[in-house]
């Protein structure tokens, strides 16, 4: 009785799933077989990780390191080490120098004099974070060396840029065509005087209460020419920049 009812459970099986069933053995049995006919070379990890350390350490030294650097050439180096370039590598601007190091009579590391370099990382780009010093190398002293402004191991402008604009850039183009055009930045920001020198440190103020944006947009205010709003019913429980992006302030975020 039982043979017969095994007999049966096999016939009910449709065929689809046995030769799925068939194809499948057959699929993880070639690759059980492949994986094993493999050399280590392809499946041992360790092997791998050791063939791997082999090659990189095999290849030539061409980098030094900054602290190297830093024996001989102590005053560029101190003065790097706590300037704005400290977080640059001597070498990214000067070439790998391991030639240099071993000896320094034979091989010269690069010096970047040309007026070309420093834009690399200076030209405009709106994509790098606020704050960032960024020129536009055609108006910013043209033809002139950065270096002769600048000291490269800790390149502080000669003055202090005043305008936002300097660093704001994006947003002043925004402004600009915005019906808060000619309002100064600082009616709304209260910028110390450190913000122009640690931007990311010392930080400008930002409206934090519905009242400040009321006292040209609400109901009575003695401003004629801005919208006015009921600030007990528009939108209470939110402060305006909330919905409203204060540099463009018709659109809507």
């Amino acid at each position: 009785m039982c043979g017969a009812n095994k007999k049966s459970f096999w016939r009910n099986i449709p065929d689809q799933i046995i030769r799925l069933a068939v194809v499948t053995v057959l699929l993880v049995g070639g690759a059980g077989a492949i994986y094993i006919l493999l050399p280590a070379s392809l499946t041992s990890t360790k092997l791998h990780r050791e063939l791997t350390v082999t090659a990189e350490t095999e290849k030539p030294i061409r980098f030094a390191g900054s602290t190297l650097c830093g024996d001989c050439h102590q005053i560029e180096y101190e003065k790097k080490i706590v300037g704005y370039h400290k977080s640059l590598s001597c070498e990214t601007c000067h070439g790998a120098a391991a030639a240099h190091v071993d000896d320094p009579m034979a091989a010269t590391p690069f010096v970047p004099r040309e007026r070309e370099v420093c834009p690399v990382c200076h030209e405009y780009d709106p994509s790098r974070p606020t704050g960032f010093p960024q020129i536009n190398p055609t108006i910013h002293n043209p033809l002139q060396s950065c270096a002769n402004c600048h000291n490269p191991h800790d390149p502080v402008p000669p003055t202090t840029p005043q305008e936002c604009s300097a660093c704001h850039a994006g947003i002043m183009r925004t402004k600009s065509v915005s019906s808060h055009a000619l309002i100064a930045c600082t009616t709304c920001h209260k910028v110390p005087e450190q913000h122009k020198i640690f931007p990311r440190i010392v930080r400008a103020t930002k409206p934090e209460s519905r009242d400040f944006c009321g006292t040209c947009h609400s109901q009575g205010s003695s401003e004629r020419s801005a919208p006015k709003i009921d600030l007990s019913r528009h939108e209470e429980r939110y402060v305006c920049w909330q919905c409203h992006y204060p540099h463009l302030p018709a659109e809507r975020l």
